[in-house]
């Protein structure tokens, strides 16, 4: 077993979707964080190359390889600095919606990251990915940007995938209670 660290993820299984949230308290004030998530020079250094166009419709362009090609959706809703959501999806695949809220704290910023992901995919996988790429969007707020950090991906999907199985195993007893 890994000694890797990662994030702490809600679940909620819903019929279709499973939603994961995410959440963290980042040392950097709002305005700063705000930029990480929508600065075309600054995507790379966490997620991907490409454009997040911050207002309604904008297109929200990013090349991830690694996860598979060209994510191409538009912006579905945004409060500037506030929440900024679009879908982390290729044309023609399903939805998966990526909700990102704000809230300053003082001088730091709580972030929370909401994904929407249909129940037929590795959920778990998904889950760890982001989680690998909100320890990268740290290390790039903190000024010293990273890799994609392999060990967090495997500790997190394994952890992630046994706290899914967990969920699944007590969901069929609470519906036939």
């Amino acid at each position: 077993m890994s000694d890797a660290t990662y994030l702490t993820a809600r679940f909620i299984p819903g019929a279709d979707a499973t939603t994961v949230d995410f959440v963290l308290t980042l040392d950097n004030p709002l305005d700063d964080v705000w930029g990480a998530l929508t600065d075309s020079r600054r995507l790379p250094t966490w997620l991907a190359p490409g454009t997040v166009e911050p207002r309604p419709g904008g297109w929200a362009r990013l090349d991830s390889a690694q996860s598979g090609g060209l994510i191409e959706s538009q912006v579905t809703a945004i409060e500037y600095q506030r929440r900024l959501e679009y879908s982390w999806s290729q044309p023609g695949e399903p939805a998966r919606p990526v909700r990102w809220d704000l809230e300053p704290i003082g001088p730091m910023t709580r972030l929370t990251l909401r994904l929407n992901l249909p129940s037929t995919e590795d959920v778990a996988r998904a889950a760890a990915g982001w989680a690998a790429h909100l320890e990268m969007l740290w290390a790039a707020l903190m000024g010293v940007p990273v890799k994609f950090p392999t060990s967090t991906f495997k500790a997190a999907r394994e952890a992630y995938g046994r706290q899914l199985a967990d969920l699944q195993a007590v969901r069929p007893l609470a519906a036939a209670g």
